[in-house]
């Protein structure tokens, strides 16, 4: 094999690794989750979260990750991640991912409605779109302009 075809499948062999290691962790479980353990929470730090401990579903059973510090994201909130149980019995891990904080999602909405948004991002504002949410029916004649899925 020559070696600038090595590398090339060296290189896409570790990206894949990469992505594979920033993947959302899910899992869906049979079995409730033993009860948290009792963690002491360190001084908040500025610029900081503290990511709490939980149990991770490892194989067949539950294992415990330390809590850790994490980069404060400016304009989104940490949801911790937490097990809860689905109407069938299972449980399923839910958080443990930055959400968009709720004052600058709204903002991101009212921006995109104005005049001089671009609600369907096709790249005409709003104002001078005659179909402005870009579900093929012209704004006089849809009951619903801002909804994709409605007319």
């Amino acid at each position: 094999m020559n070696k600038p075809l090595l590398g090339a499948v060296l290189a896409a062999t570790l990206m894949g690794l990469g992505a594979a290691a920033h993947a959302q962790y899910n899992a869906i479980v049979s079995v409730a989750p033993p009860a948290p353990r009792h963690e002491v929470v360190p001084t908040a730090r500025p610029g900081w979260v503290w990511a709490p401990g939980h149990y991770v579903w490892r194989g067949s059973e539950y294992a415990w990750m330390e809590g850790s510090w994490m980069r404060d994201r400016s304009g989104y909130e940490y949801r911790e991640p937490r097990w809860v149980q689905r109407g069938n019995g299972e449980w399923v891990m839910v958080g443990g991912n930055w959400e968009q904080r709720m004052a600058q999602r709204e903002a991101r909405r009212a921006e995109r409605r104005s005049p001089n948004g671009d609600f369907d991002g096709d790249g005409i504002l709003n104002f001078q779109d005659r179909d402005i949410d870009g579900d093929g029916v012209r704004n006089r004649r849809d009951a619903f302009p801002y909804n994709p899925r409605r007319s």
